[in-house]
């Protein structure tokens, strides 16, 4: 129990580590090449976040725990909106602005209504989840059609001035870039062999500790650059974060997962309480997010709504344990 509970925390830290130098590497990298801000803010920073989320839920699905994986995104779904959107409202109003962010946010409610489709049956199969990664390169097509085609957009004035304080030469962002996909694989081995060891131990399910522990780790860079995007002002990379994260995990990491193995036997309680929890929280950051009239801001009340969801989220899983 010992050496698991280190091999958790240990991984936890290398992998929030990674991850950071990774993304970093892959912006400025991605800077050079002379790719838009806009489609930088989007793709690489608010799906590369995610890449914790994508490799522990692959070598989950490659170690015989589709169940972890599945449990990772939703439960980092969950996280992101109600805990990372919460606390960062809290520390700071979040003014949403941009017009990519208010166009993606209904199509995040829509995948998340096409993922229940698919937890209908109890069952996400090989075929299913193929149709969940075709979805996400149809969606990356997408955003960079709108990102060329969208002009003078908020998010892309904010991740054009977080570019330009960058000092590293491309030689540096290609080797983090490297050294931190490394990283990040070696991590989630390392946390995925704690959180396993640990459950089996105490005889709870892989999805429970992939909805609680490791669903809140692999949710800590989001957490990190969504705070630091909001105390400098940056709203619409705080909020981009988060919406890209949560597209990224419900197409490309259950699908990523689903294809190496796929994911039965699921419980109804996935549906019943974890699924329902995560479209609530999706329409709730819907109606607070997108409002009539020119100012649109997640202020602290409504942030200290999301924050209490959930923590009531986590009471109720604690609860389902015992």
């Amino acid at each position: 129990m010992l050496l698991a509970t280190l091999a958790i925390i240990a991984g936890f830290a290398l992998l929030v580590w990674s991850a950071d130098r990774f993304v970093e590497g892959a912006a400025v990298s991605a800077h050079y090449a002379g790719i838009p801000p806009l489609l930088i803010g989007m793709l690489v920073v608010g799906f590369g976040t995610s890449a914790p989320e994508m490799v522990v839920s692959a070598m989950a699905a490659v170690d015989g725990n589709p169940a972890l994986a599945l449990g990772n995104a939703l439960g980092s779904n969950i996280v992101n909106i109600t805990l990372i959107l919460g606390v960062t409202a809290l520390i700071a109003p979040i003014a949403v602005h941009s017009t990519i962010v208010r166009k993606e946010l209904p199509i995040l409610l829509a995948i998340t209504l096409i993922i229940g489709a698919m937890l209908w049956d109890f069952t996400i199969s090989a075929y299913e989840a193929l149709l969940l990664i075709t979805g996400f390169l149809l969606l990356i097509g997408w955003s960079v059609w709108s990102g060329v085609r969208t002009k003078n957009d908020t998010l892309a004035t904010d991740m054009n001035a977080e570019l330009n304080q960058q000092t590293l030469s491309l030689k540096k962002a290609l080797m983090w870039l490297t050294i931190g996909l490394a990283l990040l694989i070696v991590s989630s081995r390392i946390l995925v062999w704690g959180a396993v060891e640990i459950a089996q131990q105490l005889g709870i399910s892989d999805l429970i500790i992939g909805l609680t522990i490791v669903a809140l780790g692999t949710s800590l860079p989001e957490l990190a650059a969504s705070i630091i995007a909001a105390r400098k002002g940056e709203h619409d990379i705080a909020v981009g974060n988060v919406v890209g994260s949560n597209i990224f995990n419900s197409l490309a990491v259950i699908g990523i997962a689903g294809v190496i193995e796929p994911i039965r036997d699921i419980t109804e309680a996935v549906f019943w309480r974890d699924w329902m929890v995560m479209l609530a929280a999706t329409v709730l950051l819907l109606l607070v997010a997108i409002r009539f009239g020119k100012t649109r801001e997640i202020n602290r009340a409504e942030g200290g709504l999301l924050f209490v969801c959930y923590v009531s989220y986590t009471c109720l899983l604690i609860y389902a344990v015992r």
